[in-house]
């Protein structure tokens, strides 16, 4: 993840050019796609991040391709459900997956037996967008700084919220504490709202929370923000030091989402639903929500889009069986 993608997002004029991107001409085999309404399968309720994106996202797709963008919620252990019944879909481009870290990069190293294999049974068409994580405590911890958070927790080790397991903050807090020392316990919510209810109400001690559901606490000051997980500070919380810059360089994670089509699905065809995808990542609206919520984004090609899940699952599979988390044991 850190190799390229860094310097492709660090640059503003990235994310400000992609509404001037042109229309990718596709080859007349895939002239008359589509013909009909598509269908993006997204595992997970209603009402989070991806389900969010989904529809926002959808729409512009649907205006640029000239066909409805149906979403359908197909929630399920860690969008294993979901997963399974795109991959085994007709490779036609009518049915899309939304995928996150967790169903193309993580799930093979939480599960000894899948009834998908993502790297065998997905094709990338793009990517939508990566999330800066944050550790968050309430305004009146004691606890002034990740350093004293670290020092702290060799005393008493402080629990903290995430929301669910092997969710992408639960699987960057757990590479955190191995490569700074801390000593935290998981506690796992159902979403990131939940979590941080339960912090401003004093059940929890810390919470690891994503750039969009967070920003609104921390830009308003209503938690106290330790750090952040990304290569650079957060445009949206500029006075939050990286891990990085703390001493950390390797302690580095964000949550990302992307489309993905069953792998036979035609090259022409995935040309052209790239297309969609990043005419409605660029629209305004999108555009002005991302910039709100501190979410970075990048123009990719399907194998752009491929080679970055490559390398997020050579570094990720590895620490996860390191680390010892599974789901199905």
């Amino acid at each position: 993840m850190k190799a390229g993608l860094g310097a492709m997002l660090g640059r503003r004029e990235l994310v400000a050019g992609l509404a001037g991107l042109a229309a990718m001409p596709g080859p007349a085999r895939a002239q008359g796609f589509p013909d009909r309404p598509l269908r993006w399968v997204v595992g997970y309720p209603p009402g989070g991040a991806s389900d969010t994106f989904a529809r926002l996202i959808g729409a512009h797709i649907a205006t640029r391709l000239g066909q409805n963008v149906v979403v359908e919620n197909r929630p399920g252990g860690g969008a294993v459900v979901a997963s399974e019944a795109v991959a085994r879909s007709t490779p036609d481009g009518y049915t899309l997956m939304h995928v996150d870290n967790g169903i193309l990069t993580y799930n093979p190293a939480l599960y000894s037996r899948l009834p998908y294999d993502p790297d065998r049974d997905f094709r990338g068409v793009g990517f939508i967008g990566r999330f800066p994580l944050f550790i968050v405590v309430r305004p009146d911890s004691p606890v002034k700084d990740f350093a004293e958070f670290v020092a702290q927790s060799k005393a008493r080790a402080p629990n903290y919220g995430t929301p669910a397991v092997a969710s992408p903050h639960h699987l960057a807090m757990e590479m955190v504490k191995r490569r700074t020392g801390l000593q935290a316990t998981h506690v796992p919510y159902r979403g990131g709202p939940a979590a941080m209810q339960d912090l401003l109400s004093g059940n929890v001690d810390s919470v690891v929370i994503d750039c969009a559901t967070g920003i609104p606490f921390i830009a308003s000051g209503r938690v106290k923000t330790l750090c952040c997980f990304s290569e650079a500070r957060s445009p949206k919380a500029p006075e939050v030091p990286t891990l990085r810059e703390l001493g950390f360089p390797t302690a580095i994670a964000y949550g990302w989402q992307g489309m993905s089509v069953p792998a036979a699905t035609p090259a022409a065809v995935v040309e052209k639903l790239a297309d969609g995808l990043r005419a409605g990542v660029a629209a305004a609206d999108v555009q002005v929500r991302f910039h709100d919520l501190g979410i970075e984004s990048a123009p990719w090609s399907p194998a752009e889009f491929q080679e970055f899940v490559k390398r997020e699952s050579a570094e990720w599979r590895p620490l996860i069986r390191e680390l010892g988390i599974r789901l199905d044991s």
